[in-house]
């Protein structure tokens, strides 16, 4: 894995408007069997915001998954906007059967821009974290980063929630969905929050090496 650059935002805002939470196609595998998925829960970051849906980087992981022999279908559940409050009212419909096989969180970036409450934020997390848990459904959690001109205390504040639950629920912890991408002006749309297609590419290969280097993906 690369290192995990410290990362300082400019000032911005998530849109508040919703995206598409579809599920992507899920072909055969060689077996004839329907392949083990991934459920990708998520914002805006995960849905691919003003982008065609197979630019989004759970699509991207889908086909860098194929392409190295992993038999997975990956789901979007992504809403742009979403809170952390707003993601754990859906869960529980997200996590009906079938189940999926793997799940990655990365949930709160709005709560931060919106400077909500922390604890709020951690509460749901840790809500959805145990939804997952009771169903024994695996979980990989992925951090954020909020812009320092929110302040330093609620910026630490908001940042230390994420390690300290990969902690408490011992699950495998990514820092950061966007290392390598963020303020990149050539990799992000022009609102310099939003990864285009080609920062795609790049979130779908830092989350595939993650996955693979955490062991949680089987042929």
């Amino acid at each position: 894995m690369r290192p995990f650059p410290i990362v300082v935002f400019s000032a911005f805002a998530f849109s508040a408007c919703f995206g598409s939470g579809d599920e992507l196609s899920r072909p055969p595998s060689e077996s004839g069997m329907p392949p083990a998925t991934i459920l990708v829960m998520g914002d805006s970051l995960t849905a691919g915001y003003q982008l065609p849906p197979e630019s989004s980087y759970p699509s991207r992981l889908e086909a860098l998954l194929r392409e190295k022999g992993y038999a997975y279908a990956v789901s979007n559940a992504g809403v742009s906007g979403d809170t952390s409050a707003g993601f754990l009212s859906r869960t529980d419909w997200l996590l009906e059967e079938p189940l999926p096989t793997l799940a990655l969180v990365c949930i709160g970036a709005n709560d931060g821009l919106q400077g909500l409450p922390v604890s709020q934020m951690e509460a749901n997390l840790r809500s959805i974290l145990a939804k997952l848990r009771d169903k024994k459904i695996p979980v990989a959690l992925i951090g954020m980063a909020l812009p320092r001109n929110l302040g330093p205390d609620y910026v630490s504040e908001f940042e230390a929630v994420y390690p300290r639950l990969a902690r408490e629920f011992d699950v495998p912890f990514l820092p950061f969905l966007l290392e390598w991408v963020a303020k990149n002006p050539t990799l992000n749309l022009s609102d310099g929050i939003h990864p285009n297609a080609e920062g795609y590419v790049i979130v779908a290969e830092n989350v595939f090496e993650f996955l693979q280097d955490e062991g949680l993906l089987a042929k």
